[in-house]
């Protein structure tokens, strides 16, 4: 009984890894679209959030059989809980990758107001936060969990810099203000990325130490 159960649990871990990597490369695609004004990868884009919402389903029907079957205590019910939780924080990751592109479709056909430069700063620093929590959750690195919750102030700062430097393209000419709208809201979508990557290793540390957060 042990040993399947074990299984079980690895076969979790397994889930997780995948569904991380979907999302990792949804996030990818999202950027590479907007980047490139391509059409076809911000399609490829939306089509991964499909893929992540069946990785969700099928990772809670493991967790639920776990629990039932299972009955797991102490640590083992609270990475079986912290994997329930992260599950909801990828879904939503993927939905944004989703949105991120739908926006890319949309423009374009039009000529970005300014080079794109602290966007995929962003994308890339919400990547690798992603990334990380995902990681520490497989790992048990309770300090990894922890570097992610610090590092979403890089993610922040970026976030204020790239409204700034759009802030100041629409006051300099109100013809950029509907396109420095649409930009605004993909580099949103990137800072709650971020914050869902937040979620993810506050949980990992739940899961590791039995306090959510970071502390």
């Amino acid at each position: 009984m042990r040993k399947q159960y074990d299984e079980q649990l690895k076969h979790l871990n397994d889930m997780l890894i995948e569904m991380g990597a979907l999302v990792e490369k949804a996030i990818a695609l999202a950027i590479d679209a907007l980047v490139k004004q391509d059409i076809e990868l911000a399609k490829q884009a939306i089509h991964f959030d499909a893929e992540i919402d069946n990785m969700e389903h099928d990772i809670e029907g493991l967790c639920l059989k776990l629990l039932l079957q299972q009955q797991p205590v102490a640590k083992d019910l609270r990475l079986v809980s912290a994997a329930l939780k992260m599950i909801t924080d990828m879904e939503r990751i993927g939905d944004q990758a989703g949105d991120i592109s739908e926006i890319t479709i949309y423009l374009a056909d039009k000529p970005y107001i300014k080079k794109l430069e602290h966007i995929p700063m962003m994308a890339e620093a919400t990547a690798k936060m992603v990334t990380d929590s995902i990681d520490a959750f497989v790992e048990k690195d309770l300090e990894r969990a922890r570097s992610v919750i610090d590092y979403d102030d890089v993610v922040d700062n970026l976030f204020v810099t790239v409204k700034h430097d759009l802030f100041e393209l629409t006051r300099a000419n109100a013809e950029n203000a509907e396109q420095a709208l649409d930009l605004l809201m993909i580099a949103k979508y990137f800072e709650r990325i971020g914050d869902h990557a937040v979620n993810i290793a506050e949980w990992v540390v739940f899961s590791i130490t039995g306090v959510h957060g970071n502390s």
